[in-house]
């Protein structure tokens, strides 16, 4: 009873000083007001709407860096006389810059200013990718794709916080529309602009491709944004004052994420805990973050504000999001894989096939935004986006090896669909009982969960596929014996169509019921994965219940959209 009073306390105490604001209601007026002292919308000097095309731009061209070289990877391997194990660090590096950065993205903003911090990663975002197409060893690219994964991984909860502060309350969700779109159709174009690219130019241009837009970023960047009064009276405020910097989390982050990222990107290439390079990044990655958690959650300034997550509705919107990209990441690794492998798709074409669902995104998103911003419950379009995404993944979970390209685009267009239904609302609901003034450390904390829940997906996909086919294939390969007279028909009737002579018609048709038994193997195995994430998903969707709604009362919140 007293640690359930306590957490009911923190979480009031978080509250308190957030304002409470429902979508669809007007802003009440001067003689309205609440006596209490709340942060206070400032509307921007620009239109809102070119601030949020500007930094999506940025936030866009970042999130695609994640995916497109992907493709590219044997294309690098080859160019720079290295591997295609050693080339995969180029991908690696990359995330685990990335999810050092995230997590101490608001602790950055709050000491350099956001706009600061924003301009300042475009710019070194565009200059290191310019180095890393011009890089002349592997070595030298690994170093420059750290090194732009260090300045990129704050553009993401930089942008939500920008938001956030840009828009009134009642227009949040249009503008968190915009931003969805972006992050949803970045990771989907990906690895098809990177195919394109590579197979009619060089794996080189898709670095360089980043500079122009890079540069028209940063340029219109310089010109309308700039600091919200409360960051900027923060700022002040600190002027004059000792620095303080909370050493000891940051390295405890910094390094427990960095080996959790190299784990879950390396770990079934090296046989998991069979590798002791696995085994020892294991204990790292486990001891650094509870050791981060102890620490960050009794120093005063964190450089991570973990104590965000005792607010209930922040809590369990983490909780949903890391599911909701553990699945959407697993099931895009998954798809284009089983169309290359079984169905005999180049990677142009497969590529081509999961575009469709990304377009119809782009259509459905402001929709949601609008209809958030006619007052529409937004538990409810979690739950039936969360519904949607499970029944697209398991239609996926339905397939064989005669499969239309129509009867995986479908299954797939459902399941971007209710990641669109289900995003955009739960970012209007997520920090709207937080405190105004923590909108960088709770969207810091929201793109880490997001960006680890997609490392997760694809480490567990990755190694359930492998395994699971293995097992399928032992099962099955038990009824190919000498013994089954089913079987042996077969083998000779595939053998009599190969012709030649009587011997070698035998061993022919063996090896071809053989290569048979393990496509149905590597089908099942796909099949069991959309079963699983589709099980992932159902078992979050009761946590939409415990959701609070504010009460249906006039007043604003600076943190109802990220």
């Amino acid at each position: 009873m007293t640690s359930q009073s306590s957490m009911l306390d923190a979480e009031e105490e978080l509250s308190r000083s957030a304002p409470e604001f429902e979508p669809g209601i007007p802003l009440e007026t001067e003689a309205e007001k609440p006596s209490v002292s709340v942060p206070q919308f400032n509307p921007p000097s620009f239109n809102p709407w070119i601030i949020a095309l500007v930094v999506t731009m940025g936030t866009f061209m970042e999130v695609l860096d994640t995916s497109i070289a992907n493709v590219a990877l044997p294309h690098i391997a080859g160019s720079l006389s290295a591997s295609q194990d050693e080339s995969t660090w180029v991908l690696t590096t990359y995330l685990v810059a990335n999810a050092i950065i995230l997590p101490i993205s608001g602790w950055i903003s709050s000491v350099l200013g956001r706009r600061n911090f924003y301009l300042g990663s475009v710019i070194l975002f565009t200059a290191f990718s310019a180095a890393c197409g011009l890089a002349p060893t592997l070595g030298m690219l690994v170093i420059f794709r750290v090194l732009q994964g260090l300045a990129g991984g704050g553009l993401q909860p930089s942008v939500q916080a920008i938001l956030a502060d840009t828009f009134p309350g009642n227009k949040r969700g249009m503008a968190m529309a915009v931003y969805t779109v972006a992050i949803l159709c970045a990771p989907v174009l990906g690895p098809t602009l990177g195919g394109w690219i590579t197979d009619n130019y060089s794996w080189r241009w898709i670095f360089y491709i980043n500079i122009p837009v890079g540069i028209a970023c940063a340029f219109f960047t310089r010109i309308v944004l700039h600091d919200p009064p409360h960051l900027t009276a923060a700022r002040k405020a600190q002027k004059g004052k000792p620095l303080q910097v909370d050493f000891g989390g940051l390295a405890l982050i910094s390094i427990g994420l960095g080996a959790l990222e190299i784990v879950l990107d390396k770990g079934q290439e090296l046989d998991w805990f069979g590798s002791t390079f696995i085994t020892w990044s294991s204990i790292i990655a486990v001891g650094c973050l509870l050791g981060a958690i102890l620490w960050e959650l009794h120093v005063d300034k964190p450089v991570v504000n973990l104590r965000l997550l005792r607010e209930r509705n922040f809590a369990i919107c983490c909780t949903i999001v890391l599911a909701l990209y553990t699945a959407l990441y697993a099931t895009t690794f998954l798809l284009p894989q089983f169309m290359q492998q079984l169905l005999g798709y180049d990677a142009t074409t497969a590529g081509i096939a999961v575009s469709p669902a990304g377009l119809v995104t782009m259509a459905e998103v402001p929709l949601v935004g609008f209809l958030l911003s006619r007052g529409t419950d937004a538990r409810r379009m979690i739950a039936m986006g969360i519904a949607m995404i499970t029944l697209g993944t398991w239609w996926l979970s339905h397939g064989n090896l005669d499969v239309a390209m129509s009867d995986l685009i479908w299954p797939r267009i459902v399941q971007v669909m209710g990641v669109g239904l289900t995003t955009v609302p739960l970012s209007t609901i997520m920090f709207r009982f937080l405190p105004g003034d923590q909108t960088s450390n709770a969207a810091g904390i929201y793109a880490l969960v997001r960006n680890e829940g997609g490392s997760i997906g694809i480490a567990i996909s990755s190694t359930f596929l492998q395994r699971m086919a293995q097992t399928h294939q032992a099962y099955l390969g038990a009824n190919i014996s000498a013994s089954n007279v089913a079987a042996m028909q077969a083998a000779h009737a595939l053998g009599g169509a190969v012709g030649g002579a009587t011997p070698d018609t035998s061993y022919a048709g063996l090896a071809l019921v053989y290569h048979q038994l393990q496509r149905q193997a590597e089908l099942l195995a796909y099949m069991d994965q959309y079963k699983l994430f589709a099980y992932v998903l159902l078992g979050v969707l009761p946590l939409v219940l415990l959701l609070k709604r504010p009460p249906k009362h006039i007043g604003k919140v600076e943190l109802d959209a990220h």
